[in-house]
């Protein structure tokens, strides 16, 4: 219903007009300037996920320096989440007003900075645990701008038809950052001590950053960026949008708990699988179980975009096509997570975490193709309360029954997008 949908979504021309980056925005990327620009993005998610995942792989041997039982060990983990769940709404918001790809810029450079820092934070005093737990919160909030910036970005400057495997494309950085710090980083972890696994992780960021200030973006269109944040310069209006409207439609609550249950499941698996291998099979290496099952999620991700295309272009309706994403993303997924958490076989274990990550790939290409915008992206996104099961199971005596149970309630939401209909088209295009 393109009225409608122009009614829920889309800015006036005349407020478009007044948007200082308006004419940016609003031109899609020539061909080389979107090979460039997903290439720099995919290496951008990939060290997001890096500075990310550093916490899960160096949690085992903090906790032995510094005393932390399990409870306070999720509780470090868990911060991260606190934070992480606060900005999204906000990063879809400045994505749209400002562009995504400086949004992206200036919150790389921050996280970039604080993951060099962190060791610092844990040698200021005898607050070990409060200064490390501070430092996730704010690292959480840094990166919780990320993706709804980066959905605003493409649903403005990539081709609709090309969407959903470029995001799949770039949204492979996650599982391939979760691969490079697994692998180099259980090197240094065993070599040079955890606190070399930050400094590899913030240094690498800070360095993306500056190539992408320096080869790719305006410096100018970064100074008004700057300016509208610091000063509030005076821009457009923002586009009306129905929210309570929108949110008494079963169609949007069905996106939030697919949102939630994929988010839930997916950081349950990337927090806790490292301590859970170190735990089961203590005899087992760190670049094995926190390798293997992310080199295989690449491809997995690749495919699951390439074939959310295929089939909306040999005339699939795009409902259909993310239901089917959905039922293997979620279901699939947490049947192999429960087989996960009730083996005794190494190998086996490895077979079901590498099947349940790579299925939960398939997540990216169902119901949040970039179409919608930033803002809707972050208010789809904001549901991301995996803190609390972060914290609350890490008060049993291990991760084992994360991995057995709780990814089985979150797979059972994946019915729910069943109820899908095409009156909020303009915040779940068809």
């Amino acid at each position: 219903m393109p009225s409608q949908r122009s009614s829920l979504m889309q800015p006036t021309t005349e407020e478009t007009r007044k948007t200082p980056f308006a004419a940016a925005e609003d031109t899609q990327w020539s061909r080389p300037e979107c090979q460039a620009w997903t290439g720099m993005l995919l290496l951008g998610t990939c060290l997001l996920y890096c500075a990310r995942v550093t916490m899960p792989v160096c949690t085992v041997a903090m906790s032995q320096d510094f005393g932390w039982n399990k409870k306070e060990a999720g509780i470090v983990l868990s911060s991260f989440f606190w934070g992480y769940c606060l900005t999204q709404v906000v990063g879809g918001h400045l994505g749209d007003r400002i562009g995504g790809e400086k949004v992206i810029l200036l919150s790389a450079s921050t996280w970039g900075l604080i993951t060099v820092v962190t060791p610092l934070f844990a040698h200021l005093g005898s607050g070990h645990l409060a200064f490390m737990t501070f430092s996730r919160i704010l690292m959480g909030l840094l990166q919780g701008v990320y993706f709804p910036a980066l959905t605003s970005l493409l649903s403005q400057r990539v081709q609709e038809n090309e969407r959903a495997l470029t995001y799949s494309t770039v949204g492979a950085g996650s599982q391939f950052g979760t691969l490079v710090i697994g692998g180099v980083g259980s090197v240094l972890l065993d070599w040079c001590g955890w606190q070399s696994v930050f400094y590899f992780s913030g240094g690498l960021t800070m360095l993306w950053v500056y190539y992408v200030y320096r080869f790719l973006l305006d410096e100018k269109d970064l100074v008004l960026a700057l300016d509208v944040l610091v000063q509030g310069l005076p821009m457009a209006r923002p586009s009306k949008v129905h929210w309570r409207q929108l949110f008494r439609k079963p169609s949007v609550w069905a996106a939030v708990f697919s949102q939630l249950s994929s988010a839930c499941s997916f950081f349950i698996l990337l927090s806790w699988l490292p301590t859970f291998f170190k735990e089961t099979f203590p005899h087992s290496k760190g670049w094995v179980f926190n390798v293997v099952p992310w080199l295989l999620a690449i491809p997995a991700s690749l495919f699951s975009g390439f074939l959310s295309d295929r089939l909306i272009s040999q005339g699939y309706r795009v409902i259909t096509v993310r239901k089917f994403m959905q039922v293997m993303g979620l279901g699939l997924s947490s049947v192999f997570a429960l087989c996960l958490g009730h083996t005794t076989s190494f190998l086996k274990a490895m077979i079901f975490a590498s099947a349940s990550i790579g299925f939960q790939t398939f997540n990216h290409s169902g119901p949040f193709r970039p179409s919608g915008g930033g803002q809707a992206c972050g208010h789809s996104h904001a549901c991301l309360p995996s803190c609390f099961p972060q914290w609350y199971f890490s008060q049993y005596s291990g991760p084992g029954p994360i991995l057995c149970w709780f990814p089985v309630w979150c797979g059972q939401h994946c019915r729910g997008l069943g109820r899908c209909d095409r009156r909020v088209s303009g915040w779940l295009p068809d």
